[in-house]
């Protein structure tokens, strides 16, 4: 029972830069895309915004598809990873109360939501950081060694 223990141990230490990698490709992808689609398609969002209520959806429908690109591609590279999340938590927030929220029938309803989810996610990012591959890691190398 050691043996496989000491195994497990080896394997998951040998593969600690994994999980931050692939959640932060994962992310930083779906908000690219997102951000990206908001920007191609400013029309239709700014009218969605208004059928939610959103105030001012001809500001909010570019400053929003802006926090999902520039965020998404910051968390992306790792870069400033977990002051980027924040803005992309808040826009998940909003996105809950304002379009989502309404699906919602029972607390597991609400815990299958993708936006929950993504607020998950980023949170686990902020806490432990954009891992080992990433341009934060290296910056905070470069500092050490200074």
């Amino acid at each position: 029972m050691c043996k496989i223990r000491a195994l497990v141990l080896s394997v998951t230490t040998t593969l600690q830069w994994l999980p931050a990698l692939i959640s932060r490709v994962t992310i930083g992808m779906i908000f690219i895309q997102s951000g990206w689609g908001k920007f191609h398609h400013l029309d239709k969002v700014v009218q969605f915004f208004a059928s939610l209520g959103i105030p001012a959806p001809h500001l909010q429908a570019p400053f929003v598809a802006g926090v999902e690109l520039v965020g998404g591609s910051l968390v992306l590279i790792g870069l400033f990873t977990r002051v980027a999340a924040l803005p992309l938590i808040g826009t998940m927030i909003v996105a809950i109360l304002t379009a989502k929220l309404k699906e919602v029938a029972e607390i597991s309803d609400f815990f299958s939501l993708s936006e929950y989810l993504f607020i998950v996610l980023l949170l686990w990012l902020i806490v432990k950081g954009a891992g080992a591959l990433s341009v934060d890691h290296a910056l905070a190398k470069q500092c050490e060694e200074k």
